[in-house]
């Protein structure tokens, strides 16, 4: 990444929020905050880069703010206050970029908010609030650039024309919607990282670490909300085993085989003070925090052989009782079998046989192919992976799949060197879902 892009990245979302609050218009403000910046790199080889540079891209943006707002041309009254308004503070006054929490948490509720398609939400927020170029995001989800830009230039005219206010929801059950919707958006962005829908690559560890930059600054700035923590915890546990996911031709390692020690401890240390965090509100953990609970089940066992099952599938359990979803079922089923046998988790299973929302998904088949293992059935379990490297999209598990699929003999004997570890365990395929339907559906 250039020394430009890296600013742009840092800076931008600084900038765009301080001036859609000026000028009450994002799509405007962006446009202000690009013109500002290509101001800078016009100006800096020759006169040096500041000392505070988001300060000397704000002022620059506000003295184009100002500009905008005359060429409008908007009726006089309204016209003169806004240039006052605009052009009340000194630069010496203007928000410190480093201090400007309010606008930052207004322009995430703005971007996630409700009115926006899901795909529109994560790609607006991509842009604004993340800082990353259209290119960038179009890369990352595997669509072309045209349909991205049309995303985004939808999203902002939808936004205009709802005149959608930028503001911070008060309290009350309206404000725990619109943060729920600002969370899932994050958590969606980590999950196609984490495991990629579709593809070549198996993960995108880009958009893990856009989305753990978002989570940590929205824990910055919502210091007593629960869920907030509770999805930051949930990523940083998740994230920590990037580097092990993965072997030398990038095929998927899964969980129980993954080196340990090449977990990053750093991030396993701030995700469990996260979860500390979370729990010490007092509110009790949402489904956020649960599922950072099970991921530091994992996170502190030293080996796969010391993960306590039984708590996983009673965090499962609370988990399935405060957000139901066919994924959470289907991560509960897994631990089920682990901590009680797999007869157990496949009864679980087989209740998830006729829900539509599993059948297009391939992770079914793929953990009913590991419980059927366990209780030696592997001609079925054969038949199931087969069939679950069919409905993947993403080519390094498919060909996983396909060699796992392989590893079981057709005489209903498995070979000795499948392991155990011959069907997928979701809970390292991707995190746990969030309560909503519409999560569920873009992970798979």
């Amino acid at each position: 990444m250039s020394a430009s892009d890296a600013l742009w990245r840092i800076e931008s979302p600084k900038l765009v929020a301080a001036l859609t609050r000026m000028v009450g218009d994002v799509g405007l403000a962006e446009d202000l905050a690009q013109d500002a910046l290509l101001a800078a790199l016009e100006t800096w080889p020759r006169t040096g880069v500041p000392d505070v540079p988001g300060a000397w891209l704000m002022t620059a943006a506000k003295r184009r703010a100002i500009d905008a707002l005359r060429r409008r041309r908007v009726g006089e009254h309204a016209h003169a206050t806004l240039v006052v308004e605009a052009t009340r503070a000194a630069p010496e006054e203007l928000p410190d970029p480093e201090d400007m929490g309010d606008d930052l948490l207004r322009l995430a509720f703005l971007t996630c908010h409700p009115i926006l398609s899901t795909e529109s939400r994560i790609a607006l927020t991509l842009r604004l609030f993340g800082g990353l170029t259209t290119e960038e995001i179009a890369r990352a989800f595997l669509v072309s650039v045209p349909t991205v830009a049309q995303r985004i230039s939808r999203a902002k005219r939808t936004l205009t024309e709802a005149r959608v206010p930028f503001e911070i929801p008060g309290p009350g059950a309206g404000r725990q919607e619109r943060l729920a919707s600002v969370l899932e958006v994050v958590y969606l962005i980590f999950n196609e990282g984490y495991a990629a829908t579709a593809g070549r690559a198996w993960m995108r560890p880009a958009l893990c670490e856009d989305a753990l930059r978002l989570a940590r600054i929205l824990a910055r700035l919502e210091p007593e909300e629960p869920e907030v923590h509770g999805l930051a915890a949930l990523l940083e546990l998740q994230a920590s085993r990037t580097r092990a996911r993965t072997g030398p031709d990038g095929q998927p390692v899964l969980l129980a085989d993954q080196d340990r020690s090449r977990w990053d401890r750093l991030l396993i240390a701030r995700g469990l003070e996260q979860l500390r965090h979370a729990a010490a509100l007092g509110a009790g953990l949402g489904p956020y925090g649960i599922q950072a609970a099970i991921a530091a089940c994992h996170a502190e066992a030293a080996r796969a052989q010391d993960t306590d099952w039984v708590r996983i599938a009673a965090l499962y359990d609370g988990l399935a009782q405060l957000a139901p979803s066919p994924v959470v079922e289907l991560n509960r089923a897994v631990a089920v079998g682990r901590a009680h046998g797999a007869e157990h988790g496949l009864q679980v299973l087989d209740a998830l046989h006729d829900d539509p929302r599993m059948t297009p998904s391939h992770l079914l088949p793929s953990v009913r192919a590991d419980l059927l293992v366990k209780l030696g059935r592997t001609n079925e379990a054969r038949t199931e992976l087969e069939r679950a490297a069919a409905l993947s999209r993403n080519l390094p598990e498919r060909r996983m799949l396909r060699e796992r699929a392989a590893a079981l003999q057709v005489d209903g004997r498995a070979d000795p060197h499948a392991r155990q570890a011959t069907g997928i365990s979701v809970v390292d395929l991707t995190p746990p879902e969030p309560p909503s339907d519409a999560a569920a559906q873009s992970a798979n």
